[in-house]
């Protein structure tokens, strides 16, 4: 579903924007958080507001997984063209 609703923001991408949405990375401080959550996940000591704020960070990281896969099949595409 993710994928469909996005599909709008593929057919506007450029080149540039499809090669810098390949290009995001999280902060090294936000990957130390989501590591830190994750292992606290993993042995079930999050409290309530951990276990909301890791659930954000996972949906933000798969919208941006699927956004990242877009641009690089866009880049793909049109490469060939």
């Amino acid at each position: 579903m993710l994928d469909e609703l996005l599909e709008p923001v593929t057919r506007a991408l450029s080149r540039e924007v499809a090669q810098a949405l390949v290009n995001v990375r999280a902060s090294d401080t936000a990957q130390a958080r989501i590591s830190q959550l994750a292992e606290k996940c993993n042995d079930g000591l999050l409290t309530s507001g951990e276990r909301a704020e890791y659930e954000s960070y996972v949906q933000a990281v798969d919208m941006i997984s699927v956004l990242q896969t877009k641009a690089r099949l866009w880049l793909v595409r049109h490469d060939m063209a």
